[in-house]
């Protein structure tokens, strides 16, 4: 499965708590983060990841291209509420193709916790199923 990783500021560290504790989980799975998550995570780990932009540089934005082809199954996105963002526009756009393309989305660590002993129960197989659709048709 593709697992898009994000966090806010605020966030990053709760992200990389999360990462460490379920890297056993993580370490099977193409991962995907925006920029300095991505950095914390991989630093903290050693989880192989693929890095996009930042999210205020463009990040959630690549990551909802792949949504929006049907290339990613989960993003898991620890979201601070209480902190205006610059790029709240691109966030919720990111947010609105998740609920377009029926993507799983977390958007703190208690869902995300739910969502990553659902991946490793194998609840999502579903979206193996789209996959080899799209590869089909």
């Amino acid at each position: 499965m593709n697992i898009a990783l994000i966090a806010h500021d605020q966030k990053k560290e709760d992200m990389v708590q999360f990462a460490t504790a379920y890297q056993h989980i993580l370490e099977q799975h193409s991962l995907f983060a925006t920029g300095t998550t991505g950095t914390k995570i991989t630093e903290a780990t050693g989880l192989s990841l693929h890095r996009f932009q930042s999210g205020p540089l463009g990040g959630d934005q690549q990551i909802g291209a792949y949504v929006a082809q049907n290339d990613m199954d989960v993003i898991l996105f620890f979201r601070d509420p209480l902190t205006a963002q610059p790029h709240e526009p691109d966030v919720s756009a990111l947010m609105r193709l998740c609920d377009v393309y029926q993507i799983p989305l977390a958007t703190n660590l208690a869902a995300a916790e739910i969502m990553v002993r659902a991946i490793e129960h194998g609840d999502f197989h579903w979206r193996e199923i789209i996959h080899k659709k799209k590869q089909q048709g």
